[in-house]
């Protein structure tokens, strides 16, 4: 941000680059003048409570010192500019910052902002991920064009192709995953799913070709944000399951679990 976004007037995704543009309107039109880091964490507070009563407390605790450190550190590196080329700065801003992300989404935080808001509605309305981060980043785009000029947040446009692209290797780019798990705890790994994912199950029988032991196949459709913590629950009751994630094109029908 502070290296190569920011002097170059390019803005990140989500709320990094909403407090970005905050900050800028602030100080083209009144005598405010407020940092992106600051902005950042006053614009994460209503959603850091959001996310305590809606999609856990580790989540939160996670995403809560992801969003602390990254505003304490934009206040402490100078913002300093290493190249006048926009392009440059645009991909290397867009990459740096998406490792960041991609590494918190892979263990079960987030950072923040835009990610809380979207898995909340995402799970509200059963929607994917995706179409709430196009939103909030259309909105910025059109108001720095807007405001600032066409070029600068057509250059973002870059950026957000860079991160997705960087967030995708690190994470996973599909919005929903189906997991199939052959376990032969299946009641214990049903009940642990269910206390920590609101997701429907279909469980099938299922027996080793080679071994001819009776097992059982649990089948069930995540989104990419759940995987982390399906991951644990498996390695928590069952480390001795086999388990295959394969990406998910399209879900018909309703996938949670009945209330």
């Amino acid at each position: 941000m502070n290296f190569f976004l920011i002097p170059a007037n390019v803005y990140a995704s989500g709320f990094t680059g909403l407090a970005q543009l905050i900050s800028g309107i602030l100080a083209k039109f009144t005598d405010i003048s407020l940092s992106t880091g600051i902005l950042l964490l006053l614009l994460n507070i209503p959603v850091t409570i959001l996310a305590w009563m809606k999609l856990g407390r580790a989540f939160t605790i996670y995403s809560a010192i992801s969003v602390f450190f990254s505003s304490l550190f934009l206040e402490i590196i100078p913002v300093q500019q290493l190249s006048p080329d926009i392009l440059l700065n645009a991909v290397f801003g867009g990459v740096i910052a998406a490792i960041g992300v991609g590494l918190t989404l892979r263990y079960g935080g987030s950072t923040g902002g835009m990610d809380i808001v979207a898995m909340f509605l995402s799970r509200l309305n059963d929607r994917p991920v995706g179409i709430y981060f196009f939103l909030l980043n259309a909105v910025i785009i059109v108001t720095a064009g807007e405001v600032f000029g066409w070029e600068k947040a057509l250059y973002t446009l870059v950026t957000l192709y860079a991160s997705t692209r960087v967030i995708d290797a690190i994470h996973t780019r599909h919005e929903k995953l189906t997991a199939m798990i052959i376990t032969k705890k299946t009641d214990a790994l049903q009940k642990a799913i269910h206390a920590k994912l609101t997701r429907g199950i279909t469980v099938v029988p299922a027996r080793g070709a080679f071994s001819r032991e009776e097992k059982e196949m649990m089948i069930t459709v995540i989104t990419r944000y759940e995987l982390y913590y399906l991951e644990q629950i498996i390695k928590e009751v069952d480390p001795n399951a086999f388990t295959n994630i394969v990406q998910t094109t399209g879900v018909f029908g309703f996938f949670r679990k009945d209330n």
